[in-house]
């Protein structure tokens, strides 16, 4: 494309063989997601299930140069993992659509809230639980480059996740109707410092996390809280060894984990706080709506044992402290583990098995697991060769 501006086209074809020696949500059986393991014996059917995918199989194109004497970027990609409406599908799925011009991005990304560089070198898709990992539509201004500091502040879109927990016992039609509101969007920025030998982080988030009832008059009950998390994250290299880990702790910020949790849920209070909804449930009590406080721990080795072989080890949780008034059922606690020996032959081939462990943990103790091993056979491919840079 000349000097000052590059073209690339790149991707790559992946299977991944999995079996599974437990069950999880049938829409979610190509990867492991604790909070899509069942807590009742059999919800799914019995255990053992033989999964092929190629959901991970990936397109992109990206571009890169000078416009007007400033360097730009962009790039647009997506992979076949279909989620929300189309869970359980192997259909298109954005994943990046953005472009950077200078100090100034606008489009799809990762979160600046997130550090994506502690995602381990695993085969398996979602990856650890206990990790921020969210792409969101935003605007976003670097303020540093330079010295091993980058700054980055911006403006990103908000989804809230509203758990009604035990309103449906009081009021049904309130709790079928609660929704999550997204009046202001979300604060996020990060600092890092890094090298050769790694990186640190801490990143931050501010946020409304509001809700209101469809279909009632004024759209009452209504209401909001103030959502706000920090993530500490690094990367450190000991050749041939790489520690990949992170700490996040916040309330209100499940919409931004990789998985489980819910931002906000009710909460029975005594005395005179402003209820939810007339009348209390209990004499005396009233409800009132929480941010739900969550933690998520990441840990990851990868050992470099040959110029081919490789291997990456660790252990990732998400926990979040319960309001009093949510089900028994409602998500609680989510932990993920794995280990894995993955062979690279040439730059563009792979191939690698992994073994897997997650459980999931409800708000009334109840517990389900899950074990799967997955063999996993990737071939990528970029247009530079064919026709170079």
């Amino acid at each position: 494309m000349g000097s000052d501006h590059n073209l690339e086209l790149y991707g790559f074809a992946q299977v991944d063989l999995i079996q599974d020696f437990n069950r999880v949500n049938p829409s979610w059986d190509a990867t492991l997601r604790p909070s899509k393991i069942p807590t009742t014996e059999g919800q799914f059917g019995s255990d053992g299930q033989f999964i092929a995918s190629a959901r991970q199989s990936r397109l992109g194109v990206k571009a890169d140069g000078t416009i007007a004497g400033k360097p730009y970027e962009a790039k647009f990609e997506f992979d076949l993992y279909g989620v929300g409406v189309d869970e359980g599908q192997t259909t298109f799925r954005l994943r990046h659509a953005y472009a950077k011009w200078g100090p100034i991005l606008a489009g799809q990304t990762n979160t600046l809230f997130m550090d994506g560089d502690i995602f381990p070198n695993v085969v398996d898709y979602w990856g650890p639980a206990g990790m921020v990992f969210i792409r969101n539509p935003q605007i976003a201004l670097t303020l540093v480059n330079g010295g091993g500091w980058t700054a980055k502040i911006g403006l990103e879109q908000p989804n809230n996740d509203v758990d009604p927990g035990s309103i449906r016992l009081v009021s049904p039609e309130v709790a079928e109707n609660l929704r999550g509101t997204e009046e202001l969007p979300d604060l996020t920025g990060q600092v890092r410092y890094g090298g050769d030998w790694g990186h640190v982080q801490l990143a931050g988030v501010l946020r409304k996390v509001g809700y209101d009832t469809a279909g009632t008059p004024d759209n009452e009950p209504s209401g909001s809280e103030l959502g706000w998390g920090l993530n500490g994250t690094t990367v450190l290299k000991f050749a041939p060894v790489t520690f990949r880990g992170g700490v996040v702790y916040g309330e209100g910020i499940a919409s931004y984990m990789n998985d489980g949790g819910m931002d906000l849920a009710p909460s029975a209070q005594l005395g005179p706080v402003p209820p939810i909804f007339p009348p209390p449930p209990v004499a005396g009590t009233l409800l009132e709506a929480q941010a739900v406080e969550l933690l998520g721990v990441t840990g990851y080795i990868e050992m470099q044992w040959t110029d081919q072989l490789t291997s990456a080890l660790g252990y990732s949780f998400t926990q979040v402290d319960n309001t009093n008034f949510q089900d028994p059922t409602a998500f609680h606690r989510g932990e993920y583990a794995s280990v894995n020996l993955l062979w690279q032959p040439e730059s563009r081939l792979l191939a690698g098995i992994e073994l897997l462990w997650g459980q999931r943990t409800d708000n009334d103790g109840a517990q389900g697991d899950d074990l799967r091993l997955q063999t996993s056979f990737k071939a990528s491919f970029s247009s530079k060769d064919i026709w170079g840079d």
